[in-house]
């Protein structure tokens, strides 16, 4: 079976071409094959996805229509799913069952998606490289090549957006980078939209002020479809914007004239990419200017000089304070009730969380403490209001920031094992920036070195999705 848009595929189950049930029956043969090999799932929801598709095969035969009428749709382990154990990656929440949907997730199926499974991620979203799963969890493989990273910490939604011959799409999680950076390592399109765009109700946080939930797909026009599905205000969530309805999949496809983009000169000074990386981007950067794109350099010293200290030191708090919870009192892991209820909770949580999330925890809980708090944290909030003025000034000069979306092709794990801690924080200086200034950003597939997918990302200021739309898919068309 050759792959097929959404679009294609939600005209084909309308026209009676394609049967909901068989497709589902056969995305989840497909899943539970390439699982053994790839892990790109955590655990597959098969009998909650039958039953949603036979439920939609009735619908539709009295009428039914939607943006999504039977595709397949996988959510990371951080967002949850109603009867669906969703643990963020983590033993700490082995056995928690959602009594409700997240707010994406119940509006994707109110557009007619069927739900196949978790996939697997870093333990609560701490890692750039899907290597930090939690005790018990398999680390996702990259689709090109199973000795290497899927990315984090979005890595199994990348993964299998590319692996799958079916219409697929996922949701994905960014905090930091965790969208874009495993879309650009597994050659599939991430769409990370500006913070309050999309309801972060139902999400396992990592950290509030940052966490943004997005499509991972094979394309950007796919990406634009679900964004169109699940945007908007929600009650449940009082950070989320209101804005009128946008259809953003009517831009993909429809040639950006006139716009100027600004390629980061940080990051794209001599020996800053791999040799390979930085031939593809530039080859990039040419054809678009062959198209009519005017090209500028532009700076952003501050934010590669302090985007990653500034990040941890405001992500990690907040982190410090969502993961208190988790103590094995309400849900998840539980022991035997003994001793006084601190050496309760140290032993539920030194069982139930890995060596990242305790080093991050104690690196938050530093940071937020009485006496501490005016140095790191707050301290931390200032130089980010610094770094967002420095975003703001250069959009004054172009429409669109580009830089490529990593430096390096997906690493090796043998590598990634010789990583120090600092090492692994640092591969996400070029996706870190966007992220911490809450601006939308895209990672399209821009070509190949070393036989691996290298991402080009396009970051538009605050509700900028329209023009990352065009600008993206016209690269894929190119």
């Amino acid at each position: 079976m050759k792959t097929i848009s959404i679009n294609d595929f939600v005209a084909r189950v309308k026209s009676g071409e394609i049967n909901v049930v068989e497709n589902t029956e056969k995305i989840l043969e497909e899943i539970e094959k390439s699982n053994r090999q790839f892990h790109h799932f955590c655990l597959v929801s098969k009998d909650a996805a039958l039953r949603q598709a036979k439920e939609l095969g009735k619908k539709i035969r009295a009428g039914f229509q939607g943006k999504l009428l039977g595709v397949p749709l996988s959510v990371k382990d951080s967002i949850c799913v109603k009867g669906v154990e969703s643990r963020a990656g983590s033993k700490v929440l082995s056995g928690f069952i959602p009594q409700r949907n997240a707010t994406v997730v119940k509006r994707a199926l109110d557009e007619g998606a069927v739900v196949v499974g978790k996939t697997s991620q870093d333990e609560f979203g701490f890692g750039s490289y899907s290597v930090n799963v939690g005790v018990g969890f398999e680390v996702p493989k990259n689709p090109f090549d199973a000795t290497r990273s899927c990315g984090g910490s979005s890595g199994g939604s990348a993964g299998f957006s590319f692996l799958t011959k079916f219409a697929h799409a996922s949701f994905g999680e960014s905090t930091g980078g965790s969208i874009v950076c495993p879309a650009s390592f597994c050659g599939v399109a991430g769409f990370t939209p500006t913070y309050g765009l999309l309801s972060r109700s139902g999400l396992i946080d990592y950290g509030n002020s940052l966490d943004k939930i997005g499509p991972i797909a094979k394309t950007v026009e796919d990406a634009a479809i679900v964004l169109d599905s699940v945007a908007g205000a929600d009650p449940l969530d009082s950070t989320t914007v209101h804005s009128k309805k946008e259809n953003f999949s009517l831009l993909a496809g429809k040639e950006p004239k006139g716009k100027t983009i600004g390629v980061v000169k940080e990051f794209c000074e001599t020996g800053r990419l791999e040799a390979g990386v930085e031939k593809v981007f530039f080859g990039k950067i040419s054809a678009l200017e062959k198209e009519g794109f005017k090209v500028k350099e532009v700076s952003l010293a501050l934010n590669e000089k302090f985007a990653i200290p500034a990040y941890y030191l405001v992500s990690t708090p907040e982190a410090s304070t969502n993961l208190a919870r988790y103590c094995g009192m309400r849900y998840g892991l539980q022991k035997e009730l003994s001793g006084n209820f601190n050496e309760y909770f140290s032993g539920v949580r030194s069982e139930g969380f890995g060596l990242e999330v305790k080093r991050r925890l104690m690196l938050g809980t530093f940071a937020r403490m009485s006496g501490f708090r005016d140095a790191y944290y707050l301290r931390a909030l200032k130089v980010r209001s610094k770094l967002l003025s420095e975003f703001s000034l250069a959009f004054k000069k172009v429409d669109l920031i580009v830089h490529p979306t990593m430096p390096f092709v997906a690493p090796a794990f043998e590598e990634i094992k010789k990583f120090s801690p600092l090492q692994h924080y640092y591969a996400d200086l070029f996706v870190c920036p966007a992220n911490l200034a809450g601006f939308p950003h895209v990672s399209v597939n821009a070509g190949f070195s070393k036989n691996l997918p290298v991402g080009f990302m396009f970051t538009a200021p605050h509700f900028g999705e329209k023009e990352l739309i065009s600008a993206g898919s016209f690269l894929e068309a190119i």
